[in-house]
């Protein structure tokens, strides 16, 4: 039985939704005129083909050159000097510009994301920069709000792009896989190895999904409790579980991991972490660490991004907040190592990197949103949502592709008594093996 069959379409029925309420360009001549500078300054300096309306060539790249359509400079320019975090992603959302490939045309502003400003003027971030509003803080009643603005659009959205078993997170590709499905199913055992999770385990996952990873768990003997704080992910897992018999061994619950009780073997959690915030990461550890039993092993799945890019940007409000994952922050790897080491008793074990495997998964979701856009629409979303979510997808792949962001396993122990003694170094298995 498919997840498609699970779960019937049901037609989108909201107030105008964020995505279809971006308007006309704002206006700021003396903002647009710097922003346009600064623009063609960086675009001047990257191998990419810019085009604008009336003729105009910018860009440092060749023929075959990945190639960005500017239809409307203009607004293009208003909306970057307005507030450039948010309107490069807006002018793409309502068509002030266009790509062939966009995640193709993004990996080169990825590649020199920390250059792309002048020094100098870098220095301005903190009075140009949007604030992050109030519910970006992730209290228990916004963390639900924030999960709820992603993950309960549609279950009929997810499976149009998501592979059959319907796993929304970072499929591990090891050599000669290509098949979306498998790269997942291998991702899921790698993080289960990881926990130690087989017969008699009984293990908590922090982020149901739609039950992928727990149903797995229960095929390998574990008994299993899953959280999760959308009611539309709820619903499709559970009728997941018990189409596969498995309601025995599996229970999925509406629960904030900060409101978790009991006592596991296993703690897992995928993917998680980066919805958390920031000022909320040592919380997440520390609940790690309160509901494992001594002996117990934790895996967390995590995306980050280098230290000194997530310091730069920890307090920047920008386009994926504000129409994608508010109240989201990627943490760095060392931020996770400072958090694990200052907050909680767990020894870090074991930890394994696969992001070009990222870069391949979102490379998937992509072409298959695209390929089924026709079923999406039928929902009753734009071509605005389409394009908000084609680019959030290349945007993404763009990051991973230039290895801006990478994708860790990460395995921790809970001592069997007394104190944490850190070890003198991780075992730290070696990129795609």
């Amino acid at each position: 039985m498919t997840p498609a069959s699970l779960a019937p379409s049901r037609p989108v029925t909201r107030a105008v939704p964020l995505w279809d309420s971006v308007g006309a360009a704002p206006r700021a001549p003396a903002r647009a005129r710097i922003a346009e500078r600064l623009f063609r300054h960086a675009v001047n300096t990257l191998p990419v083909r810019v085009a604008l309306a009336g003729g105009q060539r910018l860009g440092a790249g060749g023929p075959s050159s990945p190639l960005m359509r500017v239809h409307r400079p203009e607004a293009f320019f208003h909306r970057l000097g307005v507030d450039a975090k948010i309107g490069f992603g807006e002018s793409y959302m309502v068509g002030d510009r266009t790509s062939p490939d966009p995640a193709e045309l993004l990996t080169p502003f990825a590649e020199r994301l920390a250059r792309l400003v002048p020094r100098p003027l870098q220095a301005l971030r903190r009075w140009v920069d949007a604030a992050k509003p109030g519910s970006e803080h992730n209290t228990a009643g916004d963390a639900r709000r924030n999960v709820e603005h992603h993950y309960d659009l549609s279950n009929d959205v997810f499976t149009s792009f998501l592979d059959v078993i319907m796993t929304y997170s970072a499929g591990l590709f090891r050599p000669g896989t290509r098949d979306l499905a498998q790269a997942q199913r291998d991702k899921i055992d790698h993080v289960l190895d990881l926990a130690d999770v087989g017969t008699g385990t009984r293990m908590l996952e922090i982020g149901t999904g739609w039950a992928s990873l727990a149903l797995r768990a229960a095929e390998r003997g574990a008994h299993v409790t899953t959280l999760t704080l959308s009611a539309e992910q709820l619903h499709l897992a559970r009728q997941r579980i018990e189409a596969a018999g498995l309601s025995d061994r599996v229970d999925a619950r509406l629960c904030d991991y900060r409101q978790a009780e009991g006592r596991y073997d296993a703690v897992v959690s995928v993917e998680m972490i980066e919805a958390v915030g920031g000022e909320y990461w040592s919380e997440h550890f520390r609940t790690l660490d309160r509901l494992l039993l001594p002996g117990g092993r934790a895996a967390v799945q995590a995306i980050t991004t280098p230290h000194d890019r997530m310091l730069a940007t920890r307090d920047s409000y920008t386009w994926i907040h504000k129409y994608i994952f508010p109240g989201g922050q990627l943490p760095s790897l060392p931020a996770i190592e400072h958090e694990v080491r200052a907050h909680t008793d767990l020894i870090p074990a074991e930890r394994f990197s696969f992001g070009p495997g990222y870069a391949e998964t979102l490379r998937q979701w992509r072409g298959r949103f695209l390929d089924r856009w026709d079923e999406t629409a039928a929902l009753g979303f734009s071509d605005t949502f389409r394009r908000m979510w084609e680019f959030s997808l290349a945007y993404s792949e763009a990051g991973f592709r230039a290895d801006y962001l990478d994708v860790w396993q990460l395995g921790f122990e809970k001592p069997t008594g007394g104190s944490a003694v850190e070890p003198e170094a991780s075992r730290a298995l070696s990129r795609g093996d």
